[in-house]
């Protein structure tokens, strides 16, 4: 009856993980499916999508193809498709989409251009 979100990405899915314990400080660059459970600052432009996990907290300018955020995302951000928030993401900034999808409990504060 209740569905619980298993937000869980199978490995052989993910072409990039930064754990929980690890922090990032730079540039990424690349094309498959970048996962984020830990913290990460500077610069993501990513063809291919970007999910920020619940224990993940972010503060980059990123451009990728869709992004999902589920932990804390601060800085701007460019979806040439769809961004997603789920119901424990807090996200501060300016954002651009395609489409946008906002669970009931997501906090989003900023300013959203829809494309």
């Amino acid at each position: 009856m209740f569905k619980k979100d298993n937000f869980d990405t199978p490995p052989d899915k993910v072409n990039t993980v930064i754990g929980k314990e690890t922090v990032f400080q730079g540039s990424i660059s690349g094309k498959g499916l970048i996962r984020i459970d830990g913290e990460a600052e500077g610069e993501i432009q990513n063809k291919g999508d970007v999910i920020i996990g619940e224990s993940g907290r972010v503060s980059v300018e990123m451009k990728a193809r869709n992004v999902t955020i589920a932990g804390y995302f601060e800085g701007s951000l460019e979806a040439e498709g769809k961004l997603e928030l789920k119901r424990t993401a807090t996200a501060q900034g300016t954002f651009k989409a395609n489409g946008l999808h906002i669970e009931e409990g997501a906090v989003l504060s900023g300013t959203m251009n829809m494309t």
